[in-house]
């Protein structure tokens, strides 16, 4: 006969299982796509900004990705400073290509984009890039705000977002 309460090591790794998962919960699909991006953005080779791409589809699969950079070939602005790494901000001297290009670059079918993650939001180039494709939500963590993109796109109908991961 067994005690009151006594329940068999099934039961008992079962509870220890399902203790276990309850003590981390589930991260938004948000802030894994945007810790995906941050985590491209380490492989960056600008020296003024890291920047970070994942454009996933309408089942929040990844479908493109990119981080900023010089062209395929070039010497790295990390190894040896391109013009615009000294240039003010709009001077359009910098070699670097921007990670959403970078990420719409690797995408196979941009028609299929439903969701741009950014660690920063995307500017007005890279907006109009995305416009021109079925991407609907722009989801970025850093604010430095190019304010014509945030309003093209809303423009357009389309969702603008921060997201703090």
């Amino acid at each position: 006969m067994k005690p009151v309460g006594w329940v068999g090591p099934e039961t008992a790794i079962a509870q220890a299982i399902q203790g276990a998962c309850r003590i981390m919960p589930r991260p938004s699909l948000d802030s894994v796509m945007l810790g995906v991006a941050m985590c491209l953005a380490h492989r960056a080779t600008c020296v003024k900004l890291s920047v970070g791409c994942v454009l996933t589809d309408k089942h929040g699969r990844m479908i493109g990705s990119g981080y900023n950079g010089v062209p395929r070939g070039m010497v790295h602005c990390t190894d040896c400073p391109c013009p615009g790494a000294t240039a003010p901000a709009g001077a359009d001297l910098c070699q670097g290509v921007h990670a959403e290009q970078n990420a719409l670059l690797n995408c196979r079918d941009p028609e299929q984009i439903e969701t741009c993650y950014n660690t920063h939001a995307p500017c007005l180039r890279c907006t109009k890039m995305l416009l021109n494709t079925s991407c609907k939500r722009i989801v970025y963590h850093e604010d430095k705000l190019e304010q014509p993109a945030k309003d093209l796109w809303l423009a357009a109908g389309r969702i603008w977002e921060q997201v703090h991961a």
